[in-house]
């Protein structure tokens, strides 16, 4: 248990450092804490160590280990990171807060679909292949500002921002270039959707254990981190 909440304390520590570093306030940063590979009381842990956001990629998985959770749960935000099917997006409606996967306009309207049945509006972010590999999950960047134009036309799904994941390399040119990428379109999102309730473009989420320094140097205010704490 000390360990988790030592790894904690030592990203929080590094987060405020290069947030001085940058001159932005670390109070903007939301850490997320991925869980998949941990079980429901090493999330208990991490929930003690301060970290209020968590993370999840396989939807069956999160729904036990939240309920396993039980009080624990009421208080935490719970995102989905990894790639939904359209066949789990029932229970993902139901399970997260936050859906950070969403890159193609069928998934959309299934996920607005279920939100309509439980009576919600459901947040999503936009997930986006920055780095352009072909076994990645995101919409392609070229065609991004037309999917999220179409996803706007559904009114029980509200767009919160943009999520990428970077290749993964030991080149950090390549790395940064991703997560600017990312940045570039935001403003260009922002730019389009303009005045826009059902388009706010509030979330960067971009990096992760062993990338997000250079992340939050290209503005990533949400990371993902998983090993670096668990482990």
């Amino acid at each position: 248990m000390q360990m988790i909440k030592d790894n904690i304390s030592n990203i929080n520590r590094h987060i405020n450092s290069i947030c001085q570093r940058l001159g932005i306030s670390s109070d903007d940063i939301t850490l997320i804490g991925i869980t998949k590979y941990v079980d429901s009381s090493k999330i208990k842990e991490i929930i003690d160590g301060g970290v209020t956001n968590i993370g999840e990629n396989i939807v069956k998985d999160a729904a036990k280990k939240f309920s396993e959770l039980g009080d624990y749960a009421k208080n935490v935000t719970k995102h989905l990171v990894g790639h939904l099917q359209t066949n789990k997006a029932k229970e993902a409606v139901a399970v997260f807060d936050l859906i950070q996967s969403v890159d193609r306009l069928k998934l959309a309207c299934e996920i607005n679909k279920h939100a309509i049945n439980q009576n919600k509006i459901v947040n999503v972010l936009i997930q986006v292949n920055t780095s352009c590999e072909a076994q990645k999950s995101g919409v392609e960047k070229e065609h991004a500002l037309a999917l999220i134009k179409d996803i706007s036309g559904l009114k029980n799904i509200r767009i919160l921002g943009l999520m990428t994941v970077a290749m993964l390399s030991e080149d950090k040119g390549i790395i940064r270039k991703n997560f600017k990428d990312l940045r570039i379109l935001r403003d260009e999102v922002k730019s389009a959707f303009r005045g826009s309730e059902q388009i706010q473009m509030k979330y960067l989420s971009m990096g992760m254990s062993a990338d997000y320094e250079i992340a939050i140097e290209e503005g990533a205010n949400m990371i993902r981190i998983g090993r670096a704490i668990t482990q």
